[in-house]
């Protein structure tokens, strides 16, 4: 085992990540690029080693450690490569939680693989310093006689140091920060010696950022000053942004626990002035092109911008999805100022809107897209833009490209995608990754023509692994300076295996394994059976395992780390090298090394990854074949960080770390310049055929690279730029890959799927012209071959066949079977095949309207239409041509939002008599409804129904529950009631004196109180107990009540006869308090309400208080259409819907069928078992009936009815 694994495994396994999280604060990469490409897939021009964060995390492992917390989060929010890197990025600043973010390219440039890359200092004493600490020094372990003195170990490296070679370097400490657990640095460039660097104090327990320091350097990092004074002593700090288009223009933001402002610095952070915010800053996103326009996104969702670089910013839009908007592409966009954003409606609906910069208005709002699409799912990358629509529970992807009309992305056809994932954009075709339905850990990866819509295959089972944050990192790097080669982990046969490609994934095999280890010792693997396998997690940290890294300016030449063997393995780590673009491979290291790129690639630089503190680093000028050890420090160093000048182009780079973890931070500035003593000539090149083992035609081209010799040892300087002679090479069938609808066989030929029908490709055709019919393959884009076989296998130009219409399809814009009333639906119709100009097409919406066009291509914008009545519509597209027709419909649901429902049912109900609960909705249609009931005891098997009304007996005396439930659409309402089963009752309808009415808020609560104020009243004139009284007051004006009496079943034995007397002499009683007015209540300080016996006394009803009003005529006349009211639904009790249960109750009333009662059995529990809410009732029902009742028209309800009973 190395001697490196040897000391780690004597630590905890999260010891390796002693190392701060180094993480590109990409200021340099294009947004929309950055937005949605892994910059796996573009490594080289994209991956600018400028900017680093440098995090030292001191919180706890139980804590997940994640960085700053919740607050502003330009980078760890992201929890993603590319979202971190965008966070001071320079056209893009903000976080990427996309749907894709795979594996990043370059050291350094993408997130960390596990949270082990996140530990504090004071772990990384108790781990690896641990070890150093609990050692004794060599002079006490091992002690000499004293007549033979020995050196001691520091003697001993004493004298190596001095015969060892040495680079030229400095050392400065950052004063005052040793507790700064983060940091962020940034290196201007651009022949600037200026590099800023944020030192921060994150407190794991606050969640907060409560210390910060700003330094600056103006002498490539040989000294540093500290510029708190000049951002304000107790100003703390939280960001740093520079914009990408003037590395001048700094921009520096406040911790908003404190203060929400931002600094701006347009001297390269030499001084700044400070702009108060009235928002929180989550994310910056910078303009492509324009240094000083920014949109800035806030804590609640709002989107800002500014074309005064911060200095002051105008709200655009509201309910904003994070992280997707995007800025306006020249060339694409009709103006430089428009922005694209996905806007949020819903928890399941958003829409694509295009807005102003300065003018974001209804009026000047584009929708690019026709309907809703799924929440956070618009993606704006070069000249595609992509959205998803779920149909049915299935995802539909849509692309546009070029900003013309959207298209449905067509995959294979039972791909049937859980996930799809953008990754690449570039050169014209869109490359994604799908997991399928029948994959959980894999993802096949996908390429599209130059339109962004027809895809084949490319590769399959590629692995995939979830980041800290939950993003989908694939295994999948598109090698920098090559065009078409990639690198991708594939899993057969449950092992992982890397894969290699020349031509875009036309073809792919394994790489050759080493034929010789790092001690010259031979390595038999023989393929397949045995190869080269490599770790695609371009790491944040460039110390940590898998890391890999490839340059612009040095093609051919890829550093990685991985394993030799039948599959890939995270033990015996090793770090390869190849010249030749992976053609062969050479093992540098049997140990985990971060090797970085020195003068454009013309120099190595290679610092091991151990959580000992070193001093050392080595460095190679012949591509990886021999190394020279050199020392940087004459004291050993935690190493946290590596930074070097942007676009590594010069031979001076800074090591960041501790002494120990208690120390300041030390800034090591190495100038490698002194070992190179000329600089590069013409003499000292050399040309590089690329090939493919021997194979030099790749993507149609043979290509010549002008590099430098290996045994060179000059500088290059920033002068040098990479030379490319290129010659084309005539068409092969490698050049050419599987058209959409089409497989390869086992003998290397493409033949159709079973489930495709080539014709089928014509469908657009018009007759007269003429379309390109397929021969099964479609050369590969960016392929630049020529003659050969170049007309055998191209598409070949027919003229368009004249066919009858098939295939219509008849379906929404949002592919839902359900619309709102008085909403606009549109449907949009799809032929496969036919002459689109010439075939015709008549829509019905099943509603007594229907349109004609005369052919179907002019509705590509869909047919827009709105239902005025709620209800289930058949709408049927029929297409005719000359040679045919063809008829497709749908099933529309058309519904309203249901607001609320009422159970109708009676207060007190006759044991073994059927009564009826009706449920009663407002509105009264909205569609299908359906309902469904648990009735007394039954609890749990429901009664689900189709009707709103039910009938139902209760056997058991007591208290009975009744539910309903509503569904209709995505609503689902309940009510409840309790009712109060009996053998034999009597009740009597009470009236007030009129200055109640005055007094009556005509609510639930106020009517709940003032029946028990009633029933109270009643027990101290009468005497009557108090369980064989109920008292309800009624909703609505004049105010109005009912009381019922109950038998005392003790008192009459159980015997009818009793029971009825008994009740007759209660009832006496009752009536004769009632007229002779012993029956008041005081309401409040002089407000005496008198009640009355409404339906068997004419009393006069007098106004017992000194105000004497004219309201009691109306109360006279209220107490006559009672009366009336009672005796019409007597008459016509199953005809009126929500009273046919009240005229039951007075139905079993007047046969009076009296028996003896037990009032312990009668007697509620509580008011609760009895009393429930009633909303507001006051619709006039629908002639239309509901479900099983008879519809009275002229039947409206005023008030509600009954609730309360007491």
């Amino acid at each position: 085992m190395p001697a490196m694994q040897r000391e780690v495994s004597s630590c905890p396994k999260w010891h390796r990540a002693l190392w701060l999280w180094l993480l590109l604060l990409a200021g340099l990469f294009p947004a929309a690029e950055a937005d949605i490409t892994c910059r796996s897939c573009q490594p080289g021009r994209k991956w600018r080693g400028q900017e680093l964060l440098l995090r030292l995390d001191t919180g706890g492992r139980e804590r997940g450690v994640r960085g700053d917390g919740d607050g502003i989060r330009p980078c760890e929010a992201a929890g993603s490569a590319a979202g971190c890197a965008r966070a001071p990025r320079a056209e893009n600043a903000r976080p990427s939680p996309e749907r894709s973010n795979p594996r990043a390219s370059g050291a350094g440039a993408t997130q960390n693989r596990s949270a082990d890359t996140k530990v504090s200092r004071g772990r990384r004493d108790s781990g690896g310093r641990a070890g150093v600490r609990g050692r004794e020094p060599a002079e006490r372990r091992a002690r000499a006689p004293r007549s033979e003195p020995r050196w001691s170990a520091e003697e001993r490296r004493a004298a190596a140091a001095k015969d060892e070679p040495k680079v030229n370097s400095s050392t400065f400490a950052l004063s005052g920060d040793s507790s700064h657990n983060q940091a962020m640095v940034h290196w201007s460039g651009q022949n600037s010696s200026v590099i800023l660097m944020l030192t921060k104090l994150f407190d794991f327990n606050l969640n907060s950022v409560t210390e910060s320091s700003l330094w600056r350097s103006t002498d490539y990092g040989a000294t540093y000053q500290k510029l708190n004074d000049k951002v304000g002593t107790k100003t703390i700090l939280s960001y740093l942004y520079v914009s990408p288009n003037n590395k001048r223009k700094i921009m520096l933001l406040t911790d908003p626990e404190v203060e929400s402002s931002l600094l701006i610095s347009t001297d390269e952070g030499a001084t700044y002035q400070k702009y108060r915010l009235n928002f929180y800053i989550l994310s910056l996103l910078f303009h492509p092109e324009q240094e000083d326009w920014i949109l800035a996104y806030s804590h609640d969702q709002k989107l800002y911008s500014s074309v005064e670089f911060g200095r002051r910013w105008q709200l655009v839009h509201e309910r904003v999805a994070p992280n997707r908007f995007y800025w306006s592409k020249m060339g694409l966009d009709k103006e430089p100022g428009l922005i694209h954003l996905e806007t949020s409606i819903s928890e399941a609906q958003a829409l694509y809107v295009t807005c102003k910069l300065q003018n974001c208005t209804d009026a000047n709002k584009g929708k690019p897209f026709p309907g809703y699409i799924d929440p956070n799912s618009l993606v704006v990358q070069d000249e595609y833009v992509f959205v998803q629509v779920s149909t049915s529970g299935r995802p539909v992807y849509y692309v546009s490209a070029k900003r013309d009309v959207f298209t449905p992305m067509k995959l294979p056809k039972y791909t049937l995608p859980k996930e799809l994932h953008v990754i690449s954009t570039d050169e014209n075709r869109v490359v994604a990754a799908v997991q399928e339905w029948n994959q959980n850990e894999t993802y096949n990866l996908y390429v599209s023509d130059t339109s962004g819509v027809y895809y084949t295959l490319a590769l399959g089972s590629v692995v995939s692994s979830m980041g800290l944050e939950g993003n989908v990192m694939v295994d999948l790097y598109e090698v920098a300076g090559i065009k078409g080669m990639f690198l991708a982990n594939k899993k057969t046969d449950n092992q992982v295996k890397t894969h290699i490609t020349y031509n875009r994934g036309r073809d792919w095999r394994l790489l050759q394994a080493p034929s010789k280890d790092l001690r010259g010792n031979g390595i038999h693997c023989a393929l397949p059976y045995c190869s080269l396998h490599l770790h695609l997690h371009v790491s944040a940290n460039p110390y940590t395992s898998g890391n890999i890294a490839s340059r612009e300016s040095a093609p051919g030449i890829i550093v990685a780390s991985g394993s030799i063997g039948s599959e890939l393995t995270t033990n015996n780590v090793s770090v390869f090298i190849t010249s030749d673009a992976g053609n062969t491979w050479r093992q540098i290291f049997d140990e985990e090394y971060a090797v970085l790129y020195l003068d454009q690639g013309g120099a190595l630089v290679a610092i091991r990854h151990t959580p000992l503190p070193i001093r050392h680093l080595w460095l190679s000028f012949d591509e990886g074949r021999q190394w020279n050890k050199y020392s940087f420090t004459s004291t050993p160093l935690f190493v946290d960080g590596v930074l070097g000048e942007p676009g590594e182009e010069t031979l001076i780079m800074t090591i960041f770390g501790h002494v120990s973890h208690r120390s300041e931070w030390q800034l090591v500035k190495i100038d490698f310049r002194s070992i190179f003593n000329r600089r590069c000539t013409e003499a000292d090149y050399q040309t590089w055929h690329l090939h493919d083992q021997g194979e030099p035609c790749l993507m149609g081209v043979k290509r010549i690279y002008r590099k430098l010799k290996p045994t060179s040892r000059c500088v290059m300087g920033k002068a040098y730029s990479v030379t490319m002679t290129s010659g084309a090479c005539d068409c092969t069938e490698a050049d050419f890959e599987c058209d959409y609808g089409y497989e390869r066989r086992t003998d290397g030929k493409c033949s159709p799927a079973f489930w495709f029908h080539p014709s089928s490709m014509s469908r657009s055709c018009t007759t007269g012209m003429t379309f390109l019919n397929s021969t099964g393959y479609r050369k590969v884009v960016s392929n630049n071959c020529t003659a050969g076989v170049s007309s055998e296998y191209t598409a070949r130009r027919l003229q368009c066949p004249v066919l009858a219409p098939r295939g219509l399809q008849l379906v929404t814009s949002e592919g839902a079977l359900t619309a709102t009333l008085g909403a606009n639906v549109t449907f949009l119709v799809f032929l496969e095949e036919g002459d689109g100009a010439r075939t015709s097409v008549t829509v019905d919406f099943g509603d007594g309207h229907a349109v004609t066009y005369s052919n179907v291509s002019s509705i590509e914008d869909g047919i827009k239409h709105i239902y005025k009545a709620v209800g289930i519509y058949r709408v049927t597209a029929t297409v005719e041509n000359s040679l045919g027709s063809e008829t497709s419909a749908l099933y529309l649901h058309v519904t309203c939002q249901l607001e609320y429902i009422h159970l109708s049912a009676p207060f007190v109900a006759v044991r073994n008599k059927e009564v009826n609960l009706t449920a009663v909705l407002w509105p009264s249609q909205v569609g299908t409804v359906t309902y469904i009931w648990w009735i007394g005891n039954n609890t749990e098997q429901p009664v689900i129904t189709l009707e709103g009304s039910v009938a139902c007996t209760f056997s058991r005396e007591g208290t009975n529950s009744v539910t309903v439930q509503v569904s209709a659409g995505s609503s689902i309402l309940q009510d409840k009631k309790s009712i109060a089963v009996h053998e034999y009752f009597r009740s009597h309808l009470l009236a007030f004196s009129s200055n109640l009415d005055e007094h009556n808020p005509d609510i639930a609560e106020w009517r709940l109180d003032v029946s028990r104020v009633i029933k109270n009243a009643l027990i101290q004139a009468t005497g009557v107990r108090e369980d064989q009284l109920l008292v309800t007051v009624l909703p609505g004006l004049p105010t109005a009540a009912e009381f019922f009496l109950l038998p005392d079943k003790l008192a009459t034995e159980g015997k009818p006869e009793k029971s009825s007397a008994h009740l007759d002499q209660l009832s006496e009683v009752l009536l004769s308090a009632l007229n002779q007015n012993f029956v008041q209540f005081t309401l409040r300080p002089g407000v005496q309400v008198t009640v009355y016996a409404a339906h068997l006394s004419a009393a006069p009803l007098v106004d017992t208080s000194e105000n004497h009003s004219g309201s009691a005529m109306l109360m006279l006349l209220s107490v006559v259409v009672v009366g009336l009211a009672v005796f019409v639904i007597y008459k016509f009790k199953r005809k009126i819907p929500g009273l046919n249960v009240y005229a039951q109750m007075q139905n079993e009333k007047e046969q009076e069928m009296m028996s003896p009662v037990d009032p312990s059995e009668a007697t509620p529990s509580s008011q609760q078992d009895l009393v429930t809410s009633l909303e507001i009732l006051d619709t006039e029902f629908n002639p239309r009936p509901i479900g099983c009742m008879k519809p009275h028209v002229h039947v409206k309800f005023s008030t509600e009815l009954p609730t309360f009973i007491v």
